[in-house]
């Protein structure tokens, strides 16, 4: 998922939902199913429509063992309800494997409706060493990265270019840059996913993080965001409201809407996930050839980005775990990771594919995401993840419209996230 295109999507693009592994005999409904058998795949809606293609490929070579795909909503907010409610029914659960944000891995162990994988089953130690944490839970591996995401500044290389100015490394940069350049070309300035969403809470998460701050601690159970960081973070995002760089339209935007204002030239910065890069630069759109890709700055240099993508989970319920792992190598083999990038343009979890010069020349972008996957950090851990987020949202959204100011928003997100601690 984009956020996949969370938090990610990124976040956020969008993904599958594939198979994890359980040890045969350990599950109830595994044992009776037995070890081999058909799937059903529950994923955010493939928008870039590569996944089709790649299952065919292993329906074909795998008649006993097919892939039943259930293509859930677009928005992650909803495959995460949908999924949640489906999940819940425990034996009665009609998805086998799952494709869920690299969020939800806390909440789903945390509940019992994800089982534990064995680490060396996997391997991992080919991944780009961050994602392997998005998929941990107290201790233990509970899915396998599938798809990583980092947030990137896009920006307009032409218009920089003219004005003999460098991309943007800091925040003061970003807002200098974003308040006097682009009304001389009639442009906005600045946007990311500010609808109060799952992708506003990645996009305050950077923000947070990047001034060098946290939001929890301890897989939830420590509130840490009330600090000056924090306050550093959310009060830059409401500055650039209320000052006009970030236009107010954007406070409506998710990734398909931001991505859509850049690409059709209404944009002069832009943070997203690499498939806002990749649709912006295809034939026929109106910036194509015009537009460059750098980390996310921060206050003094580079920020951070959340880290996005997707894990491979199995239900607590699967019905045939050996075709579960079976089909785990397959999506995470390197030759099936390249065919994720070309032809679905999502971002592998192979680190080797970051290094192929043939790649490279295709995407551009591979280097400086690299870079950006490696400083990133995984948003807030916490087994009730679904209430942090919305109350983030919520929150965030407001010191942006200017209905509190970034110091009581702070303070009221330390209260009701330490309110959500206590529930559990």
């Amino acid at each position: 998922m984009r956020w996949i295109h969370a938090a990610g999507r990124g976040l956020l693009v969008a993904a599958v939902v594939l198979a994890g592994y359980v040890t045969s005999g350990t599950q109830g409904d595994g044992a009776r199913g037995g070890g081999r058998g058909p799937l059903t795949l529950a994923t955010a809606g493939d928008l870039t429509g590569y996944l089709g293609p790649l299952l065919d490929g292993w329906n074909r070579d795998h008649p006993g063992e097919r892939v039943t795909l259930v293509e859930l909503p677009d928005s992650a907010d909803e495959t995460h309800a949908q999924m949640a409610t489906d999940l819940r029914g425990g034996g009665r659960s009609r998805f086998d494997v799952l494709n869920i944000d690299v969020a939800w891995t806390s909440e789903f162990a945390a509940a019992g409706w994800i089982s534990p994988l064995p680490a060396d089953r996997f391997p991992l130690d080919g991944f780009l060493p961050p994602v392997v944490d998005t998929a941990t839970y107290d201790g233990r591996l509970y899915a396998v990265p599938y798809v990583t995401n980092a947030g990137l500044l896009l920006y307009r290389k032409d218009l920089l270019d003219k004005e003999g100015v460098a991309p943007p490394r800091t925040w003061a940069e970003l807002e200098e840059q974003a308040r006097t350049i682009a009304p001389e070309y009639g442009l906005d300035g600045y946007a990311g996913q500010f609808l109060p969403y799952e992708g506003l809470t990645v996009n305050a998460a950077e923000a947070v993080y990047s001034a060098g701050g946290t939001i929890l601690g301890d897989e939830g159970e420590r509130v840490t965001v009330n600090s000056a960081a924090a306050r550093e973070g959310i009060g830059f995002l409401a500055r650039g409201v209320r000052d006009g760089w970030i236009p107010k339209k954007a406070l409506t935007y998710k990734e398909e809407e931001s991505k859509q204002a850049f690409q059709d030239g209404r944009l002069l910065f832009l943070r997203n996930w690499p498939y806002a890069y990749v649709g912006a630069s295809a034939k026929g759109s109106p910036v194509a050839g015009k537009i460059g890709a750098v980390p996310l700055p921060g206050p003094d240099g580079p920020g951070a980005s959340v880290l996005g993508g997707s894990n491979l989970a199995v239900g607590a319920h699967a019905r045939h775990p050996d075709s579960a792992a079976r089909l785990i190598a397959y999506l995470t083999s390197e030759r099936t990771q390249r065919q994720v990038l070309t032809k679905g343009a999502l971002p592998p979890v192979r680190a080797a594919l970051y290094e192929d010069p043939e790649l490279i020349r295709r995407f551009p972008y591979l280097p400086t995401l690299r870079a950006s996957v490696l400083a990133a950090a995984p948003r807030p851990k916490s087994p009730r993840y679904d209430q942090v987020s919305l109350a983030v949202q919520a929150v965030v959204h407001d010191a942006m419209t200017g209905h509190q100011t970034p110091e009581a928003a702070v303070r009221r997100l330390a209260r009701e996230l330490a309110e959500i601690s206590r529930r559990g």
